[in-house]
């Protein structure tokens, strides 16, 4: 069995945690740019993840607090879907990935660590972006800050694919 260690999540999961949803207060509140909401539709909203795997991990969130996925009605099932879509359009655009993860962990077991909201993680991938660092020093590098990976999403977004 191979074994990978993701030490830079540490900060996520030992930070303090706020009351209630954090997806559901990000959905509710105006305060696109101090939440890193890059992206709004009727059903669904698109958010630069804060603790991300590479430059430009976003998520794809209804505004809906459901736990599972097939708790979704049709419509914000075809809204988060052509969400993902076009944050794979933009993510090609200004990143020029080699490949992409999406995915959803479903239940604090499956690795979820917001367990009760569920979302889409929409993941960027290079070929070597899992290198050496995180693993023997500890260290996961991402190039760009999360402001600048923000702005450069931002104008993507709002000038559409």
């Amino acid at each position: 069995m191979e074994i990978k260690w993701t030490p830079w999540r540490m900060a996520y999961i030992q930070g303090e945690k706020e009351e209630g949803c954090v997806l559901c207060r990000i959905g509710a509140e105006s305060k696109d740019r101090e939440n890193m909401v890059l992206c709004r539709g009727e059903r669904c909203y698109v958010v630069l993840n804060l603790y991300p795997y590479n430059t430009g991990h976003i998520m794809v969130a209804p505004y809906a607090h459901l736990a599972d996925l097939t708790d979704l009605d049709v419509s914000t099932s075809g809204e988060l879907i052509i969400l993902a879509q076009r944050s794979l359009r933009v993510l090609r655009q200004e990143f020029h990935p080699q490949g992409f993860n999406l995915g959803m962990n479903l239940g604090q077991v499956a690795g979820a660590g917001i367990a009760d909201h569920v979302h889409l993680h929409v993941l960027p991938r290079w070929q070597g972006d899992a290198n050496f660092m995180p693993l023997i020093a500890g260290t996961k590098l991402i190039p760009e800050l999360l402001e600048e990976t923000y702005a450069r999403l931002r104008r993507a977004f709002d000038l559409g694919d």
